[in-house]
């Protein structure tokens, strides 16, 4: 296989998310070609000629529109194709739509590739991942939610925030359902080794406070964003690039990102929730078992029994 042909990515959606995404990756990844389909073919050809005419500037990456048979040799395919979701719109109605359209991408990608690495960005995100694994068959590392990674990237800017330091020098993570069952993994978060309690305030009931304050903040930052822009699509975009730079550049980077867990997690099996998950060429090559504390386990079963009942109940209305 080529070079060019290797780092080939195929973006499903030309919307704001799939165009930005298109963009981010320009800038900043070693892709050589990127393919964006979209049912609104004019759309998808205006997106790549936009972003075509700026790569003098930058780098030089093939951007144009093209049809599901380009799927075939691409290293990955991300899929952002749906309804976006509307200020007052309930996560179930979105679904409702979103899904459909997730599980007739699914056999539209399959109609040509033979084991094709997903990433999945389309909201609800963890029930189109669990859908679009369902839907294909692949191996459950081989269809990757963007999950809680955004959330995530929320949860450190605004610890950096507080604490007044380098958001490069947080380490910490939201975990579970991306939604309002998240659990913020406060027992493993520091700040360049030392925890995070030391700078915040020394009083238990305020740094209680101050924790919670934060953690809300991370839950609500999307709707926030749309409450006030109308839609979110830069962060998620550069959370996206990330995923992609450690599939194609071959990292091993440890991400929070969502896929179908066996039944060797028990309660937790058969959902689709964010774990620290080694991300490489091959998709999810490893998932880390992180400590936590008791009820920090406790909130993520129940963040993954959260999901797994709204998956049954959106299935039972399509």
């Amino acid at each position: 296989m080529s070079q060019e042909t290797a780092n080939k990515i195929v973006v499903v959606g030309a919307g704001k998310v799939g165009e930005t995404i298109c963009y981010t990756l320009m800038l900043k990844t070693q892709v050589s070609e990127i393919v964006i389909i979209d049912v609104d073919e004019d759309r998808a050809k205006g997106a790549a000629l936009d972003i075509s005419h700026g790569t003098a500037f930058y780098s030089q990456v093939r951007v144009r529109q093209g049809g599901y048979e380009e799927c075939a040799d691409a290293k990955a395919i991300i899929v952002t194709a749906g309804v976006p979701r509307k200020p007052g719109q309930t996560r179930l109605d979105l679904a409702k739509v979103n899904t459909g359209v997730a599980k007739s991408i699914a056999r539209n990608i399959m109609e040509y590739a033979k084991n094709p690495l997903i990433i999945v960005v389309a909201n609800p995100v963890d029930v189109n991942t669990y859908l679009i694994q369902k839907e294909t068959g692949l191996p459950t590392g081989r269809v990757i939610g963007t999950g809680t990674s955004l959330d995530t990237a929320r949860f450190r800017y605004l610890i950096s925030e507080r604490c007044h330091v380098d958001i490069r020098d947080i380490q910490g993570y939201i975990l579970g359902e991306h939604g309002d069952a998240q659990v913020p993994i406060w027992s493993g978060v520091n700040v360049a080794g030392e925890p995070v309690d030391h700078f915040l305030s020394q009083d238990p009931e305020v740094r209680a406070k101050e924790k919670e304050e934060i953690a809300q903040k991370a839950r609500s930052g999307g709707a926030d964003v749309i409450s006030l822009k109308g839609a979110t699509f830069d962060g998620i975009a550069m959370s996206t690039l990330r995923i992609v730079e450690s599939i194609i550049k071959d990292q091993n980077t440890v991400l929070p990102v969502a896929h179908v867990l066996g039944e060797d997690y028990g309660e937790m099996a058969d959902s689709c929730i964010s774990l620290p998950c080694v991300v490489n060429s091959d998709g999810i090559g490893k998932v880390l078992k992180i400590s936590m504390t008791e009820e920090e386990e406790k909130r993520m079963v129940h963040s993954a029994d959260t999901l797994k009942a709204f998956i049954k109940d959106v299935c039972s209305k399509n």
